[in-house]
């Protein structure tokens, strides 16, 4: 992330007044410094969750908690088709994709953010998500991140979100984007929709580990998962 895009990051982040201060502080870090965006920019698929929780702020590292650790999994299955042994395979494994939040800092209570204060980071991420990744593949995690896609855009932009995320076959099927952010030219990309790989989303947590294999095997990461120079 480049200096002036960390420093307009980190001047929104002062005014927010939900951040899990405690946790931060109980592990000595700085809850200003976002958490995401780690990978080689060059990386065809990024992986698009909801906010940090206790095990990024304490890593500083996004996706490396209990749901990233399940994410993380899938990856190393598909990938070298064994489980974790431990947790540096799952850091080398995610090095492999890109990742990225709707918000890079843990709420309190892990509550999800506000739309107020989603609006006031939308350009900010959606600069990172241009500037600090080349790919074009999406693979959203939650509702509550595939509809960030639709923040800033027409009504018809988030009718058209709204009524794909109610399609049966909503984890399977993949929409055609346009990705948008201030000062840059329009990017094309596809968004791949999946549940939250969360335990207390219980209609799909036994599912998510095929559902995200499949993703993955529909996008032929095995095959080559970076962008040619």
């Amino acid at each position: 992330m480049d200096k002036n895009l960390l420093e307009a990051f980190r001047a929104e982040a002062a005014e927010l007044d939900k951040i899990d201060l405690e946790v931060y502080h109980a592990h000595g870090r700085d809850p200003l410094q976002p958490i995401f965006g780690e990978g080689d920019p060059r990386c065809r698929i990024a992986l698009f969750g909801r906010d940090p929780g206790r095990e990024e702020v304490r890593h500083q590292m996004p996706f490396i908690g209990a749901g990233g650790q399940k994410i993380r999994g899938v990856l190393q299955q598909e990938l070298h088709g064994e489980p974790l042994r431990n947790f540096e395979d799952s850091v080398t494994v995610g090095k492999h994709v890109f990742w990225a939040n709707t918000l890079p800092y843990k709420p309190l209570g892990n509550k999800a953010w506000s739309m107020a204060a989603k609006k006031r980071f939308h350009p900010l991420v959606s600069r990172m998500l241009m500037t600090g990744w080349q790919g074009r593949e999406i693979i959203t995690l939650g509702r509550e991140a595939f509809l960030w896609f639709g923040i800033g855009r027409d009504r018809s932009a988030r009718q058209q979100l709204e009524a794909f995320w109610k399609r049966e076959d909503r984890f399977s099927a993949s929409l055609d984007w346009t990705l948008t952010a201030p000062d840059h030219e329009p990017r094309p990309v596809r968004l791949h929709p999946l549940p939250h790989p969360s335990p207390l989303n219980a209609a799909w947590y036994a599912r998510f580990d095929g559902l995200l294999a499949q993703r993955l095997r529909d996008l032929d990461l095995r095959a080559d998962h970076r962008l040619s120079t």
